[in-house]
């Protein structure tokens, strides 16, 4: 009988060596001063920033979920990296968590190199816009496990914050104004329904065109990265909320104590036009429970805050902070 090898198996560990060797120059990129050592040992290591009181580390992590099905089908990997970390540091910061660095994990079916080194680099720009360091990552090459051409990516941010300033529901007040940050789009959340609706209902193609621009880039607009914009109001708000998959309706209410509630007024909320596409075919109520509808994360400002947050961020006030307990009402 002839002997077999790992390559055989589907497994090729020349091509894995080679996808490292293209992607350490985009990993170095992300590096700050509180890295310490390289890339290729077992472990990422990075020094706990000074200059905290009390710290505590804080973690998040998630992935990219079926938006990856698209990027597969439309073989365009530049930005699901993107979305990876900004769904993990944009949840970070809802604890008033400062990201210090990111690990990601991608298993495939079989390694391509080039459609791997894309989405790394999509990470690495993700980790540089949340001025975070890529310090370690995994790579799993599983055929039999998934599908030929699948692939399937976790991310893991780690962060610092002040023990005091964690538990943001005890700064959170009656009358507080709620502003909304606007999404770049769809975000990571709902695509499951996205495709259904696109095309097997309505029988799209990527390259169908919605006010200009194509479906597909459209769909692959990666999620909004929050973290400068927290960084710098962080000392003027009082609390924050990512709006992912539940929508407003029930991530707001993670950030409010058990006898607040919160008025919002739906004629405020900037609704992006994909939306606005979508909604003569899924119900309302579900579009809200689903989707950001165009606000990617609600700031809880005091009034005396509110001017100062609005002039330096591209915010707008959808509503205010009521004494409903723990009542969402969409006016």
């Amino acid at each position: 009988m002839a002997k077999i090898s790992y390559k055989d198996a589907g497994v090729d560990i020349d091509q894995g060596n080679a996808f490292v060797e293209n992607i350490k120059p985009f990993v170095k990129s992300t590096f700050d001063n509180n890295v310490i050592g390289g890339i290729g040992s077992f472990a990422g290591a990075y020094e706990l920033p000074s200059g905290y009181k009390q710290p505590v580390m804080l973690a998040a992590t998630d992935g990219v979920g079926t938006k990856l099905k698209l990027a597969i089908d439309a073989k365009k990997f530049d930005t699901v990296g993107i979305d990876l970390v900004a769904m993990c540091v944009n949840d970070l910061i809802c604890n008033f968590g400062t990201p210090s660095f990111f690990l990601d994990y991608y298993a495939t079916s079989q390694l391509k190199t080039d459609e791997a080194t894309d989405i790394v680099k999509g990470i690495a720009r993700g980790c540089q816009e949340s001025e975070c360091a890529l310090i370690g990552g995994e790579t799993a090459e599983m055929p039999g496990m998934y599908a030929k051409g699948d692939f399937d990516l976790a991310g893991f941010a780690v962060g610092v914050a002040e023990k005091e300033e964690m538990d943001r529901l005890s700064f959170v007040k009656e009358d507080d104004i709620l502003i909304a940050l606007p999404s770049s789009g769809i975000h990571s959340n709902g695509y499951s329904l996205v495709r259904k609706l696109f095309f097997e209902k309505l029988n799209m193609k990527f390259d169908d065109e919605i006010e200009g621009k194509k479906l597909i880039d459209i769909l692959l607009t990666p999620t909004q990265i929050y973290v400068k914009t927290f960084k710098k109001l962080k000392n003027h708000i009082n609390a924050l909320a990512h709006i992912t998959g539940g929508g407003i309706i029930e991530n707001l209410p993670r950030v409010l104590p058990s006898h607040l509630g919160a008025t919002i007024n739906k004629e405020n909320i900037k609704v992006l036009p994909i939306f606005k596409y979508m909604l003569p075919y899924v119900e309302e109520e579900e579009m809200y429970r689903t989707f950001n509808m165009g606000v990617g994360m609600i700031l809880v400002v005091d009034p005396k805050n509110s001017q100062y947050v609005l002039d330096n961020s591209d915010g707008y006030i959808i509503g205010k902070i009521t004494s409903n307990k723990n009542n969402i009402s969409l006016i």
